[in-house]
């Protein structure tokens, strides 16, 4: 069979040593979020991340290996040691529940030598261990020690839900079918500036909505009023809008009055569709109802899609509606849809439509990490394993 170009030298689990009699460790991804009773009780409020692990975990136990998973779980401070505001107790309770077997360590960033990948940090971690998985797509963009270090030391390998992160976005990055649209939207354009630069180069339409709009809509000589806008980044924004790709912006937009207020609970202050130029204090925090559908009928036509990343304040029911419409179109697309984890698997679930999209990733910030730099030091790391296939033939 062959291997799509991102996944050629990854060694997967098949190419492990025999693991029966055999102790595994498994980097997982089991930051998950929780919800807090009256009485200070903490239970996992979602468990799609623990759910995406439950393959690979299953395969080791039924090769016979002696499973360990291991994970962070917020990002507590090292300096205040083992945190019980961030213990791992109620994902333990909800993986044992799930996949009776295992066992699942504490966090692992109660240690600082997690995120420095102190050498020394790392040989405590395998010690004792006879292979490695890394089923932990979330934060293999990141080179802590958990994720880099242990493949330098143990036979390694990919699990199934890792492998299949790589396959998936690795296909939009060889060979979509057009047209490709890709949704982006989120806070900071600084933060998704990269990805952008790097889909305008791969999609046939771009559509951008979040408060990142708003530095595109500057390039063009809008007034923002109150929005947020990075002033540092109008000029790479004005050359990404001169790419030969065709943007769509925001042609309207909801925006809250001068002094009001905004978040999960809801707020204070008037809010309504304005067009791309505010009045000042005026703050913009959705897409406007012409604008969603413009971004919902590219999505309807397209033949691949990819979404990350909210088109408003969507926590804040007033300042959902254009998230919402998105979200629809996708879930409603005959194309193949990618959507990226974080807020926007959150918004598809609490709209029921989760089960709707091709392909829900784990990990938004990492799948955004892979198509802006084609790699992840989690997969380099894990190439490098002293098992790890010299040639695959393409």
């Amino acid at each position: 069979m062959t291997r799509p170009a991102l996944l050629r030298g990854l060694p997967l689990l098949e190419d492990l040593p025999p693991v029966a009699g055999r102790r595994v460790l498994v980097r997982v991804d089991f930051n998950v979020p929780l919800h807090r009773d009256a009485a200070g009780n903490r239970t996992v409020a979602d468990d799609f991340r623990i759910r995406a692990a439950l393959p690979t975990l299953r395969w080791l136990l039924d090769q016979g290996a002696e499973v360990t998973a291991c994970s962070h779980l917020g990002d507590p401070d090292p300096k205040n040691g083992s945190d019980p505001a961030y213990s791992m107790d109620p994902v333990r309770d909800r993986l044992t529940a799930l996949c009776p077997g295992v066992t699942l360590l504490d966090n692992l960033r109660f240690w600082p030598g997690e995120k420095a990948d102190d050498p020394a940090f790392v040989d405590a971690l395998v010690d004792g261990y006879d292979a490695y998985v890394n089923e932990a797509f979330g934060v293999a963009h990141r080179p802590h020690g958990s994720v880099v270090g242990p493949p330098r030391r143990l036979p390694s390998a990919a699990g199934r839900r890792l492998a299949r992160e790589v396959e998936v976005v690795g296909g939009l990055l060889e060979a979509p079918k057009r047209p490709f649209v890709a949704v982006v939207g989120g806070a900071k354009v600084a933060d998704k500036l990269g990805v952008l630069q790097a889909l305008a180069g791969k999609v046939d339409v771009l559509a951008v909505g979040g408060a990142m709009a708003f530095t595109f809509l500057v390039a063009q000589g809008h007034e923002p009023g109150a929005s947020l806008v990075d002033l540092d980044r109008v000029d790479d924004c004005r050359k990404l809008l001169h790419s030969g790709t065709r943007i769509l912006l925001p042609t309207d937009v909801v925006a809250l009055e001068p002094g009001g207020t905004f978040g999960p609970e809801g707020g204070d202050g008037a809010a309504k569709v304005v067009g791309t130029d505010l009045e000042g204090g005026w703050m913009g925090l959705d897409v406007g109802p012409d604008t969603a559908e413009a971004f919902a009928e590219a999505v309807t036509g397209a033949r691949t899609v990819l979404w990350n990343g909210p088109l408003g304040v969507a926590e804040d029911d007033r300042f959902a509606a254009g998230t919402r419409r998105v979200a629809q179109a996708v879930a409603d697309c005959s194309g193949f849809t990618v959507v990226g984890g974080g807020d926007s698997a959150s918004v598809l679930d609490h709209l029921g439509l989760a089960d709707q999209v091709n392909f829900l990733s784990t990990g938004g910030g990492a799948s955004l990490k892979l198509v802006e730099c084609g790699d992840l030091p989690g997969l380099a790391a894990l190439r490098g394993a002293v098992n790890a296939p010299a040639h695959v033939p393409a």
